[in-house]
């Protein structure tokens, strides 16, 4: 199956189990892979024969930007649901959520989780 990819997408939310993170929020990074059939945009050369990625990104930013989740699962499976919801071609979403700077004592780059949802 073919794949739009959006990588590294920035957000800023307040989600979290912990109050400061409800309260203070942070930055979350986004990347998707959504698995639509490019056969006819690839021959054609028109948006509507595609998943405008544009539409998409906007999607996933009143998502996180928007609503408020304890959990970064949730968030992952509304944007999925939201997604589907919206752009009937696709037919499965997977989608990496991270937190750069959860508080959380210790050294690392990043936490997060990753979802995969088909129809």
């Amino acid at each position: 199956m073919d794949k739009i990819i959006l990588n590294g997408c920035r957000f800023y939310g307040y989600h979290g189990a912990f109050v400061e993170e409800q309260t203070l929020g942070q930055v979350f990074v986004v990347d998707l892979e959504l698995a639509v059939d490019l056969t006819r945009a690839s021959q054609s050369d028109n948006l509507a024969d595609t998943v405008h990625y544009g539409l998409v990104f906007e999607a996933v930013q009143r998502q996180v930007e928007e609503e408020k989740y304890i959990l970064i699962e949730r968030l992952a499976g509304a944007i999925c649901e939201d997604l589907f919801d919206q752009f009937v071609p696709i037919q499965s979403i997977k989608i990496r959520i991270t937190k750069e700077n959860p508080p959380i004592n210790g050294h690392y780059r990043s936490v997060g989780i990753e979802l995969e949802r088909s129809r």
